[in-house]
């Protein structure tokens, strides 16, 4: 994947850390729920009486959020280096990851460290490290994905 370093600013970044905040603030106070992306999307799966509005609403807001983006801000163009196959088996590893984690990054990551949930911590170091190993395996020892 290729990003434009060069129009990158920290106020985006800023921003986008802010709203996820109190996103994740506001799900906890309105709902009791915490804002970890693969139990919203899982609970989807198998919904319980009363339990799906919030998730789509939840959902749909996430989806939207990029068109809104986009017309106050020029998108800087990504490209997406990996095959079609590799993309499927990524995703398939971080559903797997997820589940065997019992969250994903947004639930442990943002979530669960704001707690100060030693699992959470435990968890999302697991994942930085995952992350930093495979990044390295598949551009420096498989020589996939272009050169870092």
């Amino acid at each position: 994947m290729t990003i434009d370093t060069l129009h990158f600013t920290p106020w985006t970044a800023l921003a986008g850390g802010v709203l996820i905040g109190l996103a994740a603030v506001w799900l906890m106070l309105a709902a009791g729920r915490i804002a970890g992306i693969s139990g919203i999307v899982g609970g989807l799966l198998w919904p319980r009486p009363g339990d799906v509005g919030w998730r789509v609403v939840f959902i749909a807001g996430m989806m939207v959020a990029p068109w809104v983006y986009r017309t106050v801000a020029v998108v800087p163009e990504a490209q997406i280096d990996a095959s079609t196959a590799m993309l499927i088996a990524a995703g398939l590893l971080v559903g797997f990851g997820t589940r065997l984690g019992s969250g994903c990054t947004s639930g442990h990551g943002v979530c669960g460290l704001s707690r100060l949930s030693w699992r959470s911590l435990v968890a999302t170091l697991c994942f930085m490290a995952t992350g930093f190993v495979t990044v390295f395996v598949v551009r420096h020892v498989l020589n996939l994905g272009g050169a870092a």
